[in-house]
């Protein structure tokens, strides 16, 4: 994998498919910002295994827009400039029908907040930083669910995730000419704490009938694509949609 001197932003990197993609990265020779927010443990077990030299970790919460922005200028000052931006960070939070509406909506807007309103303000920082570097790449961490929908408890997360796909497919048709590429990868159910939430509900048994292979995703499935495209060698597929659902749209 050519990744050896490759500069990488990844958000939510302490833990689940961050951390499998983070940690990917820094074994194959890039240096990564390895951002968390309340992770820290897990953030800087990879600064622990991979030196401070090549890795360092970021706090930021994402629902705040004026850490957002201090999260990109701290990792432009730790990478010198960001080849690659993987835009991973996201919540899963239930609200059912049953939610009286304030806090139905509450959680709405906290969902939209950190996985869509905190990627548009990522793009846009990164766009301006690729366009001056002529030069960069981002990666959005999608979901099935923009594609097929997802249960009633999880509305907000899959209009989250909706947006997310048509912001990378604009951003690659609209920048490709300042030599700016972007990809959504689009995982089904992968075996994280996220995860384990859903099926703690509804049981793993219910997961797996919706895939076509006999175990769930886990998150080395994922990392590997990451690093291929981080290395630059699937650039000409920039604007795709990459699923990693173990055959969910066709079981």
């Amino acid at each position: 994998m050519k990744l050896k001197g490759k500069t990488i932003l990844v958000t939510g990197a302490s833990k689940g498919i961050g951390y499998a993609i983070a940690d990917y990265l820094l074994e194959h020779g890039a240096k990564v910002g390895v951002h968390y927010h309340s992770g820290k443990a897990g953030a800087e077990a990879l600064i622990q295994k991979y030196g401070d030299d090549h890795a360092k970790a970021l706090q930021a919460d994402l629902s705040n827009s004026e850490e957002v922005l201090l999260l990109f200028e701290r990792a432009v000052e730790f990478l010198g400039k960001i080849d690659t931006l993987i835009l991973n960070a996201g919540v899963f939070i239930p609200h059912p029908m049953d939610t009286g509406v304030k806090e139905w909506y509450r959680i709405w807007k906290q969902t939209l907040a950190v996985n869509l309103d905190a990627v548009g303000l990522m793009t846009k920082v990164a766009l301006d930083h690729f366009i001056i570097n002529k030069s960069g790449r981002i990666i959005y961490i999608g979901s099935r669910a923009a594609f097929r929908g997802e249960t009633q408890e999880y509305l907000a997360y899959a209009a989250s995730k909706g947006g997310l796909t048509s912001l990378a497919r604009s951003v690659a048709r609209s920048f490709g000419k300042y030599d700016i590429k972007a990809f959504v990868i689009a995982p089904g159910f992968t075996r994280t704490a996220m995860a384990e939430q859903f099926i703690g509900e509804y049981g793993e048994a219910k997961v797996l009938d919706e895939i076509a292979l006999n175990k769930l995703t886990e998150v080395t499935d994922i990392a590997p694509l990451v690093g291929f495209i981080s290395s630059g060698d699937m650039d000409h597929a920039t604007g795709t949609t990459i699923d990693i659902n173990a055959g969910s749209y066709i079981h």
